[in-house]
Order: structure tokens, then C-alpha cells, then sequence
């Protein structure tokens, strides 16, 4: 498995438990219906901190992504239910997906280090991984963040500039049917 899915790519499509605000399930069509840009944040797992922390930082200028036109997701490789507590504790105003066999983390070629031991413990081996997808026409990769570290994250302001690269691409500027 390559180290991270390549830019240009056609985005595969999912469909995920929603335990954040948003439809249920919760996939690229339900992101495309509103939005031109869609970042994933794809987590470690429910006790990593690192994530916890992206994740605030991304909340607290939700707003900016907002404006640009993407929309953010977690992702994350749990179940349902412990995807639930980890939204009752973080309270993100957007989208936490739960994944609970890692099958869309894996289709996004979520980097896993340690080998059969990663593959097991997602807490060891599963590295964080931000992707922004172009929703405009076919659903493409844009821009990709793996990370080789669990504390591997890409500044807020390179996400932010990744989604205004796919938001700006956009002809004609924002979609009158969509305000």
C-alpha cells in the first residue's frame, strides 16, 4: 500500500455512521450537496491526544473553513458508540464519522507503521492523515497531509490554503442554489 493515496486521484467513496452534526449515514454526496472542498481528518483512534488537539484547533476556526466553502470530517476508527463518546467530549460543529473496521481509512491509504502490530493496535501503528477533497464534478484528491508521526499534523493555515486552492478553482464563485 502506497504511503498516501496520490493527488489527482479519483476520492473513494464512503459511506459512515455520523455521530456529529450532519446526515446519517454521512459520505462525499451528502459533502457535495452544499460544499465545493471537503477535509478529512482521519484520527488515530479514540484516546489519542494529538488528535484531540487537532481537532480543537480545527473548531475553533471552523468559521474560516466555513467561508471558503469545505466542509471538515473526522474520521475516526472506532465504533459507533465509542465514535459518540468521543464526540460528547470534543463537540466538534461538524461532521465525526465512525469507522470501526478502518475499511475507509484504508481505502484513503491512511499511513500504518509496525506492520501486522500497526494493523492491530490502531493506537501504535495508525498515523493521522488530511486530505482535502475536490467535490466539484467527480470527487478528486486535491491535497494530502499523511503523517509519519503521531504528532505529524499540518498547520491549520496549509489546510485552510489547500481548501481555498479547491474553493477558488471554482468558476463563477459560489453556487447561487447552494446559499
Amino acid at each position: 500500500m502506497p504511503d498516501s493515496i496520490a493527488v489527482g486521484a479519483p476520492a473513494p467513496t464512503f459511506s459512515l455512521r455520523n455521530l456529529g452534526p450532519g446526515p446519517d449515514p454521512y459520505g462525499l454526496a451528502d459533502a457535495a450537496a452544499d460544499h465545493d472542498g471537503l477535509l478529512l481528518l482521519f484520527q488515530r483512534d479514540y484516546l489519542c491526544g494529538n488528535c484531540r488537539k487537532q481537532v480543537a484547533h480545527v473548531k475553533t476556526r471552523y468559521e474560516e473553513f466555513a467561508a471558503v466553502d469545505a466542509e471538515v470530517a473526522s474520521v475516526l476508527p472506532e465504533s459507533p458508540e465509542r465514535t459518540r463518546d468521543w464526540q460528547a467530549s470534543v463537540e466538534l460543529p461538524y461532521p465525526v464519522l465512525a469507522d470501526p473496521d478502518g475499511e475507509t481509512g484504508d481505502a484513503y491509504d491512511q499511513p500504518v507503521r509496525f506492520g501486522a502490530l500497526g494493523n492491530l493496535f490502531d493506537l501504535v501503528g495508525r498515523m493521522p492523515l488530511a486530505l482535502v477533497v475536490d467535490l466539484r464534478d467527480e470527487p478528486t484528491i486535491s491535497s494530502a497531509f499523511p503523517g509519519t508521526r503521531p504528532a505529524d499534523r499540518p498547520a491549520l493555515d496549509d489546510l485552510l490554503a489547500a481548501c481555498r486552492a479547491v474553493t477558488e478553482g471554482a468558476s463563477g464563485g459560489s453556487d447561487p442554489e447552494r446559499a
